[in-house]
């Protein structure tokens, strides 16, 4: 299945330094558009698959919390995690990076898993109609951030 929005960029930095931007949610949190704070879950003091995190997002003056989950963490080269609302599946995110030359290509996807039911209530909760087209700019302003900080 074809992601609803993705975007990449390469980024002039070892792919390993590049995942341990990405891969805590406490400083992903930091780079992301629309999320503003990360805590783990359960006790939880590092990452790995089946780590659960609350995140809290704004847009605007609306604010929202979802609990998402570790999928993937392979160091220097994938980190995803599934995004759930009330128990309802929202998205699935994946960071991909890949090898360059001179430091890697990162790839941000998400692909939208909400049912058609809860869209009415998502957008009630976010102002946002056109969820695809929001999360590609969302994706661009995040790893355009993401290699200005990966760079530093």
């Amino acid at each position: 299945m074809q992601p609803t929005a993705t975007g990449e960029i390469t980024v002039n930095a070892a792919p390993e330094s590049v995942y341990e931007l990405i891969s805590d949610p406490r400083s992903l949190a930091g780079l992301a558009e629309e999320t503003v704070s990360c805590t783990l879950l359960d006790g939880a003091t590092t990452v790995t698959i089946g780590t659960r995190f609350r995140g809290v997002n704004r847009r605007g003056v609306r604010r929202w919390s979802t609990v998402s989950t570790v999928t993937d963490a392979a160091p220097g080269r994938r980190f995803a995690f599934n995004v759930a609302s009330m128990g309802i599946p929202v998205s699935r995110w994946t960071y991909s990076i890949t090898p360059a030359e001179n430091g890697c290509v990162v790839t941000e996807s998400t692909w939208d898993r909400r049912p058609r039911w809860f869209l009415g209530l998502a957008y009630l909760a976010t102002g946002v109609s056109d969820r695809g087209r929001t999360n590609t700019e969302n994706i661009a302003t995040t790893l355009r951030r993401l290699k200005e900080k990966a760079e530093a």
